[in-house]
């Protein structure tokens, strides 16, 4: 199994994400509506920062209550603004980077996901569910 495939082969490329500008209630509208679990943060095409949902969880009472907790989450949510909360220094890979390189960043790493970048260009996510689905595919 010593092949050399390019991240972007495995790689999310059907972005959701954030801008820097938007709110928190939106976080987490496109956490539950996408069923993910990181926004990649951008001005522009260029990243400036990356949200996981457990950064909300961080902050707030999210999922605690369904039942009249919104008015509750929207508070804590008003706050804050995205750029508090988010991670600023992110890692980023190429999309021709090695999956094992990568790999080998995540086993080193206290993160799950990195953008994957092209000329300076946010054009995907990988996450370590990637990784491990196309470890599972090579056997």
């Amino acid at each position: 199994m010593k092949q050399r495939v390019a991240v972007s082969k495995i790689m999310t490329d059907n972005l959701v994400k954030l801008n820097l500008n938007d709110s928190l209630t939106k976080a987490e509208s496109l956490f539950k509506k996408n069923k993910i679990r990181h926004l990649p943060v951008v001005s522009g095409d260029e990243i400036v920062g990356m949200l996981s949902y457990t950064d909300l969880l961080r902050i707030s009472f999210a999922d605690a209550t369904d039942d009249g907790g919104d008015s509750v989450e929207t508070t804590v949510y008003d706050m804050f603004t995205l750029e508090q909360v988010m991670t600023s220094h992110v890692k980023t890979v190429q999309a021709d980077d090695n999956v094992k390189d990568v790999a080998e960043i995540f086993t080193n790493a206290e993160f799950h996901a990195l953008p994957v970048v092209q000329n300076n260009k946010l054009v995907g996510i990988v996450t370590t569910t990637d990784i491990i689905k196309y470890l599972v595919n090579q056997y």
